[in-house]
């Protein structure tokens, strides 16, 4: 292992599910001590006995994450985890002076409009946001069947219709994530999140949706690269969805060999999509 990189600290600015705890492990395979800034009220505290150290920072505070980032020395970070932007407009959380400012000379509120401008605020400060695939290496979808049971013709369909809708989607920067059936669409993700889109649109299904999540055809490595895991198998379950269609080399499977058995347990096909 490079001398320059053994006992170096990496922030790990932490989001909700189980991806920010699988990167702290990689940056720790990888020689990094963890000094994590769990974003407030998403992140999983469990994530506490995992890192070297743990502190708490409420996700509209920017002014006090950069606070903390910098007193503990932090010159590079990632981000892990979402932090869904509904959170502001269900009055969850109260911006500080400085997420005020921040939030007030951004042209939009699209999701990369945010996240850009986040990365370059940091920036200002000292610290360079790293690609999440620098510590995902082991999660990203490949090409194929990842599980037993195939699909049918219709739901190879499904697959061909709805992939370039999906990829679409993430160009517009509305989401990155379809549901269809019978080459309808029945819902896209937008601001509520991939599992309520699965929800919504699998409701109206009734039963045997079709899932498709891809990346945006612009993808920033740095931050909102496109995860599933096992809460998106629980989600699909609840309304009796059949196939998650993930683009190949651009996805995350978040606990790859829980997420496939627990796919197989159920009847839901996995299949990585090449683009």
């Amino acid at each position: 292992m490079p001398q320059d990189i053994v006992k170096r600290t990496i922030g790990l600015i932490a989001g909700m599910g189980y991806l920010p705890m699988a990167v702290a492990e990689e940056a720790h395979r990888q020689g990094y001590k963890v000094f994590a800034v769990g974003l407030e009220p998403v992140v999983d505290e469990v994530l506490r006995d995992n890192v070297d150290e743990f502190t708490l920072v409420n996700a509209a505070k920017l002014g006090a994450l950069i606070k903390t980032l910098k007193g503990a020395g932090i010159t590079e970070a990632v981000m892990a985890g979402k932090v869904p932007k509904s959170l502001l407009y269900k009055n969850k959380t109260m911006p500080d002076m400085r997420a005020v400012s921040f939030l007030l000379k951004l042209k939009d509120h699209k999701d990369d409009s945010i996240l850009r401008a986040l990365v370059e605020e940091f920036a200002s400060e000292g610290i360079t946001m790293r690609n999440i695939t620098d510590f995902t290496s082991g999660m990203i979808t490949p090409a194929g069947l990842l599980t037993k049971k195939g699909l049918s013709k219709d739901e190879q369909k499904d697959i061909d219709f709805g992939f370039p809708l999906a990829k679409e989607m993430g160009r517009l920067d509305i989401g990155q994530t379809i549901v269809v059936k019978g080459r309808a669409v029945m819902a896209v993700e937008a601001i509520e999140g991939t599992d309520m889109a699965i929800l919504r649109g699998g409701e109206l299904a009734v039963s045997g949706a079709v899932v498709i999540k891809t990346s945006k055809p612009s993808q920033d490595k740095r931050f909102d690269y496109p995860a599933v895991g096992l809460d998106t198998i629980a989600s699909m379950k609840a309304v009796k969805a059949r196939v998650l269609g993930l683009e190949a080399g651009n996805t995350l499977i978040v606990q790859k060999d829980a997420v496939i058995k627990e796919a197989q347990g159920a009847g839901i096909s996995i299949i990585g999509i090449e683009f």
